[in-house]
């Protein structure tokens, strides 16, 4: 397929050399998205159907059976070989079960150790004496699971699960809220539902465009080969931060201060501050034409102006309109006066001195930065329109001490950056996205959440989280509320609880905490067969510490080594000292070199197969307040795979004991 894409000659078929470079990066982004992949096999399963087309609830041709795969692929006569996973016919090999076995007779699920195919599993769902039909998982599907991972994360198109494929297969039109405890796979469905909607609305969403949001760099590199492998190269991936990057960030907020500034009542501040620019005209508007005078008098104008702040259009909509309506009155008194004007002469009224200056003294045009640097540094002004939506003690809270007297000077922080961008909202429309992922989401504030909100008015959502890992201080206190401030009211909100990823015993510790970070929230169950490795050590000295990483590193797989941020530097000259090499959160490990020094606060989201937790208490410690270093190190507990040793010279949160 890739060698038929590669001898196209498109010489003889361009009209022009734009159609020929448009083509030509088409005809590439094909190519790549055709490119082999080491050790990723093209199809994992197999369905035969039991009757033909046409027969009572057929999907399949008798005696005809299908292979599944990442994506379709077809021989040299385009007879299809391997079908998509994201096809219908493909279905049943998620969903299919004794109880329900959707007409299918076999399902085969085969295994693969470094790209070779070394095993195969059946399953004769419509034989009720089949004993692999009663098993409660495949062991290929739980080898699979637990294989262990060196690099970026990668697909699961050969483990979904039914429940997870119901979330990915739900349509485009509706957004989905995913509350998901660790190892649930709650990003994987939310990657894999980005492929299912762009094979189902392919070419609507290649208008609108696809966005995947993640908390940092870190994230979104671990992450970013996911949707390659699966031929999916189109789907753009940010931070919050990345989106609202309007203003150099320098600066950071106090806790407090964050908070109100993240509050949702901002954006009602921002709105009255930003229309008190709009005055009402005291004088009339005389316009000259040739030798006649036209006058729009002071009455009208300010009917005009109270009409477009009654329709409650965007500030910058509204200023562009109102040269045109004082020109239509203008208009209006040429043609009672006899004469034909055209919409030329309506543009060039609009255009008149007379009316720019108008316009200029009602309506003036707004730097959304310089408003919120304004709101920031002038206390009167705050106090003016923040009065009855923020407290005195608020206001002080988010007032700078040293006022910054331009825009390029101030030390922004990245709470500032979304309040710029609520008022450049305010003043002009932001693009809407086809569908937005919106990773970790438990950590946005509600003015985030907006943010977020305001680049998929127009399309859909799919929003995952864990409320138990809520390590800022707004975190999201409920789905229901989050889902309000990204304007997804109607969002349809699901929970996995089934834990695929982190061991039995690792779960079942840090499962300790919840009662004390998310009470009533629904615990973690591991369907592992194998609980794992786990252990708590009491050390003396970081290279003790040290010693734990070389003993998981003579594992298979990949390790992370995870502490308080405080104590990272001490814990690297440890390794150093001890001749281990280790790579920063982002760098892509390697077969030489598999472990990474993790600080707690860059932890969320990422996974290996084996972790040494260094000083549990350093990590509560850490951070602002105790809810949120316990949240912090519930994270911190569950990223392992495989097996988990805690090492702690001062004693274990008493949460934990």
């Amino acid at each position: 397929m890739r060698e038929d894409v590669e001898a196209l000659d498109i010489k003889d078929v361009t009209a022009n050399w734009v159609n020929a470079a448009v083509l030509t990066r088409q005809i590439d982004d094909r190519i790549k998205a055709l490119a082999d992949l080491s050790d990723t096999p093209l199809f994992f399963g197999r369905l035969d159907y039991l009757h033909a087309p046409g027969a009572e609830q057929a999907e399949g041709a008798e005696g005809e059976r299908f292979y599944i795969g990442r994506r379709h692929v077809h021989d040299a006569e385009g007879d299809p070989m391997v079908i998509d996973w994201r096809a219908p016919v493909s279905q049943p090999f998620y969903r299919a079960s004794r109880k329900d076995p959707m007409d299918v007779g076999l399902r085969r699920r085969f295994g693969y150790t470094g790209g070779d195919l070394t095993a195969y599993e059946d399953e004769h769902l419509s034989d009720p004496a089949d004993p692999s039909v009663a098993a409660a998982t495949s062991k290929l599907l739980q080898q699979e699971i637990e294989r262990p991972r060196v690099g970026p994360m990668r697909d699961i198109v050969a483990t979904i699960q039914p429940e997870q494929d119901e979330i990915v297969r739900s349509g485009l039109s509706g957004t989905v809220c995913v509350q998901g405890g660790p190892g649930t796979g709650k990003t994987a469905v939310g990657l894999h539902r980005v492929a299912y909607l762009l094979y189902a609305h392919r070419e609507r969403l290649a208008r609108t465009g696809t966005l995947v949001i993640g908390p940092n760099k870190s994230f979104l590199h671990y992450i970013e080969q996911v949707l390659p492998a699966l031929g999916e190269l189109s789907v753009r991936q940010a931070t919050v931060d990345d989106l609202v990057g309007q203003v150099e960030v320098r600066g950071s907020d106090e806790a407090a201060a964050a908070v109100v500034k993240g509050d949702a009542r901002m954006a009602e501040v921002l709105r009255r501050a930003l229309y008190s620019h709009v005055s009402t005209p005291t004088e009339p508007v005389v316009v000259v034409r040739g030798s006649r005078r036209w006058r729009v008098p002071a009455y009208e104008l300010e009917q005009l102006v109270g009409e477009l702040l009654e329709r409650d259009i965007r500030y910058g909509a509204a200023r562009e309109a109102l040269p045109q309506r004082i020109a239509h009155a203008v208009l209006v008194q040429m043609e009672r006066a006899g004469e034909a004007p055209d919409d030329r002469v309506q543009d060039a009224v609009a255009r008149n001195g007379a009316v720019k200056a108008a316009v200029k003294e009602s309506w003036p045009a707004v730097d959304p930065a310089k408003l919120v640097l304004r709101l920031l540094s002038d206390a009167d002004f705050l106090a003016e329109h923040a009065e009855g939506v923020l407290s005195e003690d608020e206001q002080k809270t988010i007032l700078w001490a040293k006022p910054a007297r331009t825009v390029k000077s101030a030390r922004w922080s990245a709470a500032d950056a979304v309040l710029i961008d609520e008022a450049t909202d305010l003043i002009q429309r932001t693009h809407s996205l086809g569908h937005v992922v919106l990773d970790e989401a438990q950590d946005l504030s509600p003015m985030q959440y907006r943010a977020v909100g305001r680049r998929c008015t127009t399309g859909s959502a799919t929003v995952l989280g864990d409320l138990a890992q809520g390590t800022t201080p707004w975190a999201t206190r409920g789905w229901d509320e989050a889902l309000t401030h990204l304007g997804k009211r109607d969002g349809h909100i699901e929970e996995l609880t089934a834990g695929f990823r982190v061991p039995t015993d690792v779960i079942t510790y840090a499962s300790r905490l919840l009662p004390h970070i998310a009470p009533g929230l629904t615990p973690v169950a591991s369907v592992r067969e194998n609980p794992g490795f786990f252990e708590i050590r009491t050390v003396v000295e970081p290279a003790e510490t040290v010693a734990a990483c070389a003993e998981l590193l003579r594992h298979e797989g990949s390790t992370g080594l995870i502490a308080a941020d405080a104590r990272v530097p001490a814990l690297a000259g440890a390794l150093s000292a001890a001749g281990i090499a280790y790579l920063a959160p982002g760098e892509e490990t390697t077969r030489e070199t598999r472990l990474t020094l993790v600080p707690a606060s860059l932890a969320k989201g990422l996974e290996y197969d084996y972790v040494v937790l260094d000083e549990p208490q350093a990590v509560v410690d850490g951070e602002p307040d105790e809810r949120t270093g316990l949240r912090r190190l519930y994270v911190t507990l569950t990223r392992a795979v495989s097996g988990l040793i805690v090492t702690h010279t001062a004693p274990l949160p008493a949460q934990l004991t």
